[in-house]
């Protein structure tokens, strides 16, 4: 593949968005970015899995560069594998034989879930045992990532009392904050931090992209979408209609978010575009990456699936997206939208 090594960088922001193990896409999407020699990144935000992603990212960045990232990011998705081959929720014998990277009739699957709607994890992991805190501790190098010094990185949180959503930044950044980021309420306990618990930013913000317009100089935002934000499917099934919920629930945030920028750009477009700030009012270019089809073709249970075929299998997915995104629309970064906000979010 062609590269381009001198000359000015673009520089971009990215808005990196949760869902379990099809985070694994977001990991081919940012191998690619991090390969792209005319890109730069400004600031970065994420949530649940794509902060698990930004941490990795931004950690190994600032140990090695695009090099120390892409390395980095690989150990983490691979020790998620590893630490996969320990629990009971793996693809049955016909969901191998057929291909599907669905879990939905995994028996170990069908029981974690049929309990966590009677059980609370209070009840199922009174000690709090995290293998995950384990795994990030042991990969993420924290100082390397408070100390970096090329790129912002914010997660957001949902905090349990208020309900408002906490965004914690680069510099501050624990390893309970990233917990906190992804604490799915069914799964995991709340994670506290000075005296306040927080559950799972997905509520609130997936990924929030008002940090990145606030307090970012690029005014453009690639988002990595791994959550269908259509289905042409009415469900029927019970697990069909979950499915469904849950993808409504954590889109909703960032659909929010993008009326309200569709709203200030709609405001600005009537501007001379030589006046690219009024106020707090910012002109934005919104991208999107995202394979919608494919995406669709995945249940929610397969959200759990961390066999390492089917996290290669999404990388590789990713990988191939974010290329295709740069031939269609490298050009346009620094100068417009690549994605028609009313028409995707409205």
């Amino acid at each position: 593949m062609a590269r381009t090594g001198t000359g000015e960088r673009r520089r971009v922001n990215l808005a990196l968005q949760g869902g379990g193990a099809h985070g694994a896409f977001t990991w081919g999407v940012l191998d690619r970015l991090l390969d792209e020699k005319r890109l730069a990144f400004d600031c970065i935000s994420g949530t649940s899995a794509g902060a698990m992603n930004g941490a990795a990212l931004v950690s190994g960045y600032g140990k090695g560069g695009a090099a120390g990232a892409r390395q980095a990011l690989d150990e983490f998705w691979r020790g998620v594998s590893e630490l996969g081959l320990l629990s009971p929720i793996h693809r049955n014998w016909y969901e191998r034989l057929t291909g599907s990277w669905n879990i939905d009739d995994s028996p170990a699957a069908v029981l974690v879930d049929l309990l966590s709607q009677v059980v609370s994890p209070y009840q199922t992991n009174p000690l709090n045992l995290s293998p995950l805190r384990d795994l990030l501790t042991s990969l993420i190098d924290f100082d390397a990532l408070r100390k970096c010094p090329d790129i912002r990185f914010f997660i957001c949180a949902t905090a349990v009392s208020t309900g408002k959503v906490r965004v914690f930044e680069r510099q501050e950044m624990t390893v309970d904050m990233l917990l906190a980021s992804a604490a799915l309420p069914t799964v995991f306990q709340a994670a506290v931090i000075d005296g306040e618990a927080y559950w799972d930013g997905g509520y609130m913000g997936n990924p929030a992209i008002f940090p990145l317009i606030y307090e970012c100089a690029s005014p453009d935002v690639i988002i990595v979408q791994i959550n269908p934000l259509t289905r042409k499917e009415t469900p029927k099934s019970a697990a069909d209609i979950m499915n469904r919920l849950n993808e409504i629930t954590f889109n909703a945030s960032l659909m929010r978010e993008m009326r309200a920028i569709a709203f200030v750009q709609k405001l600005l477009d009537n501007l001379p575009k030589d006046l690219p700030v009024i106020g707090e009012l910012k002109r934005m270019h919104i991208h999107l990456i995202e394979d919608e089809h494919a995406m669709e073709s995945l249940g929610v249970s397969s959200k759990l699936n961390t066999d390492l075929d089917f996290l290669l299998h999404l990388k590789k997915m990713g990988q191939e997206t974010a290329e295709r995104w740069l031939r269609k629309n490298f050009d346009a970064i620094g100068e417009r939208s690549t994605v028609d906000i009313r028409k995707t979010f409205l």
